[in-house]
């Protein structure tokens, strides 16, 4: 089951991420040099899904 944005969010928060801004649905979270931006929608895409939940496995090996 695909993940939402809103819980895509959460995990990134968690892993100490932390919100640099919010324009409409798109939430811009940050860490140390690095940037993304999530979607708040219902169901994330599959592959935007993985590349967010790559960068998140990523970042917790360093």
């Amino acid at each position: 089951m695909p993940l939402s944005g809103k819980e895509m969010l959460w995990r990134y928060k968690k892993a100490g991420w932390t919100e640099i801004s919010q324009e409409s649905s798109h939430v811009k979270v940050g860490k140390a040099n690095l940037r993304e931006t999530i979607p708040l929608h219902k169901e994330l895409k599959k592959g935007l899904e993985q590349k967010l939940l790559k960068r998140l496995k990523e970042e917790g090996e360093k």
